[in-house]
């Protein structure tokens, strides 16, 4: 094979040389590897019957075609090894125990907590840390996740044992797959009515990947029907024995409605710990560890729940996770009580990074705010040189079936906000695993933290993408702006209601449905207490009208604090009216609802019938 010549200039013939590239590089990175000129480069792209410029970031495939031409076996860099490489360049080891044996000490075990979605997941971990986190979900699935840590007393000694709190529908497959490599131990709960269910064989199998052991908690034996043998023979079939039928798994029957057998299930899961792992780490060393879950608070910013996995965290760290870093300014244990540091397998929530990280990405300590600084900066680079290497054409749902049968798109561009990173890395994970066929692709451009913004309308305006706003809304002019650009903004509360939306339009199945249309918004100025009627927010209306007997969400800082709220009373002064219309003030009452704070914002809508195109 003769080397590629452009303008009569000979480029280097790679003769099966390697070229190592990170994804989303540029022909520019590809010429400094193999020495040439980037220039001649774009030749032989145009050659090959692709437009690229020299500095644009260009796909897998792009590249892979160059290498071919060139003679080059080309490696793209996992962003695995690339992260590994540059904490190597810093002289930086991540993932290990520094010094000897005689340094480490024994830490408590980390668990998760899998199964179906209505097996009682969710109420097990009520009943265990004593909160309420049941009353704010959304169809049933755990929105939000968090770790907290309890202390269950074994063979008379006080023991610790911290949860990893994980949604449960299959949806959320990518956040259980990542609790479980960042456990020690899964807690599979069974339902004793249910048996074995699809998604409990989902969970499992994400454990034995992770390859944690597992302690089976079969709940609601108080139940009619229940059945907790035929549980044990079930199981069976998928390698998990139990120990009264000869095998090395526990199985404890509970019930976390009762209360009953809890004790004996934090006692199985430490004796677990003990018998299989060595759960030791060196608290000396600087702390490294995972984000569990961040969000973007209005008083004290972003702010990230992490779980030190080894040394010991304290204030006045630098520390960098994912692409944000930040001295630690403050921590907060599970109870929101504040403390000085957190040693191996304790979470905490940290205060004073400089944006919002990713769930599941990486934390470390550091020594300079330098260098924090530079491996945030190098890592958010690689990610947005991995966006700019996506590109689209713009359409919406309704169209897109139209567009998909035409050829007029390839892909499906996505920006997802949410209100929180678990939420939005879970929704992401579970739409770029949809199986749609081949002739479209799902690329996720840009995801975040907060309100829908301006900035996410231009960008869907510029790259046609779709907006989701999961638990959040748009902010500002954000809403008027998508209007006018023609921008398909969709708002969700339940995460595989929008999977299956999407899922249905790629696929050409959706049907006539209700549309949601925004009647009026009111901003509260002022809370008034009544013994008869409980709170009503003095309001001033800002936009539309706001009717008697509408349905409403309340709104704080662009997150969505309640659904599926009625405008029950609406008063002007003295008198009842039937609405209030833009630029008068009045009193709304929300029925039982009473959780209403000043600055918080009221918007009412009315479901239509829409069919669609």
């Amino acid at each position: 094979m003769q080397a590629p010549s452009v303008g009569g200039v000979m480029l280097p013939r790679g003769n099966g040389a390697t070229v190592r590239l990170s994804r989303g590089a540029s022909l520019t990175d590809f010429a400094e590897k193999i020495n040439a000129n980037p220039a001649s480069l774009v030749g032989v792209m145009m050659n090959l019957g692709e437009m690229v410029t020299a500095t644009q970031s260009v796909s897998d495939e792009t590249l892979k075609l160059l290498a071919d031409e060139m003679n080059f076996v080309l490696e793209i860099v996992s962003p695995e090894e690339e992260d590994r490489e540059l904490l190597e360049s810093f002289d930086i080891e991540f993932g290990e125990d520094e010094g000897g044996e005689e340094l480490l000490v024994a830490r408590p075990p980390v668990v998760t907590v899998m199964g179906h979605v209505d097996h009682g997941k969710t109420r097990l971990l009520d009943t265990i840390r004593k909160t309420n986190v049941i009353a704010g979900e959304a169809g049933g699935i755990t929105q939000h996740i968090g770790a907290y840590q309890v202390t269950t007393e074994v063979n008379d000694e006080d023991r610790k044992i911290t949860f990893i709190d994980t949604p449960g529908h299959e949806a959320f497959t990518a956040m259980r797959a990542r609790g479980a490599k960042s456990t020690d131990i899964a807690i599979l709960v069974v339902a004793a009515n249910d048996g074995v269910m699809p998604q409990t064989v989902e969970a499992l199998n994400h454990a034995k990947a992770a390859e944690v052991p597992i302690v089976v908690a079969v709940n609601k034996i108080d139940v009619e029907g229940a059945d907790p043998t035929k549980v044990r023979g079930q199981l069976t079939e998928y390698g998990l024995v139990a120990e009264e039928y000869g095998g090395d798994t526990m199985f404890v029957d509970i019930s976390a409605k009762q209360g009953l057998n809890i004790d004996s299930l934090l006692e199985a899961v430490v004796l677990t710990a003990d018998a299989s792992l060595d759960l030791r780490a060196n608290p000396e060393q600087d702390a490294q560890g995972i984000a569990i879950e961040s969000h973007l608070d209005k008083g004290r910013g972003a702010v990230s729940t992490v779980l030190v996995q080894r040394g010991t965290l304290r204030i006045g760290d630098t520390m960098v996770v994912g692409d944000a870093y930040g001295r630690v300014r403050a921590m907060l244990d599970d109870s929101g009580n504040n403390v000085e540091e957190a040693g191996p397998s304790t979470p905490v929530l940290v205060l004073g990074l400089t944006n919002v990280p990713g769930a599941g990405d990486n934390f470390l300590v550091v020594d300079e705010d330098r260098t924090a600084r530079q491996i945030a900066e190098k890592r958010a680079a690689r990610e947005r040189n991995a966006n700019f290497a996506r590109r689209g054409v713009r359409f919406s749902l309704e169209n897109l079936d139209e567009a998909l049968k035409a050829g007029l798109v390839q892909e499906l561009n996505l920006i997802i906000k949410g209100d929180a990173s678990g939420s939005v890395e879970a929704l992401e994970s579970s739409l770029l695993q949809l199986d749609v066929g081949e002739e479209v692709d799902i690329r996720v451009l840009h995801r975040g933290v907060g309100a829908v913004t301006e900035s996410d309308i231009n960008l869907a305006t510029g790259s046609d993408a779709i907006v989701i706003g999961f638990n959040v809304r748009a902010a500002g002019r954000a809403q008027q702006m998508a209007e006018r650009e023609g921008v398909d903004v969709r708002y969700y509360s339940v995460i595989y209601q929008a999977i299956e939306e999407i899922e249905a339009a790629l696929k050409g199945m959706l049907k006539p449905e209700y549309e949601e249309v925004e009647l009026g918004t009111a901003e509260i100025r002022e809370v008034f207490k009544s013994s008869k009627l409980g709170n009503i927010a003095g309001v001033l209306v800002r936009s539309g009208e706001v009717k008697r007997n509408t349905k409403a969400r309340l709104l704080r800082d662009g997150k969505v604090i309640a659904e599926n709220l009625n405008i029950s009373g609406l008063r002007r002064f003295k008198d009842d009216v039937t609405e209030i219309r833009e630029g008068f003030e009045g009193g709304i009452n929300l029925g039982n609802f009473n959780d209403i704070k000043v600055d918080d914002v009221i918007a009412t809508y009315e479901m239509r019938e829409k069919p669609r195109v």
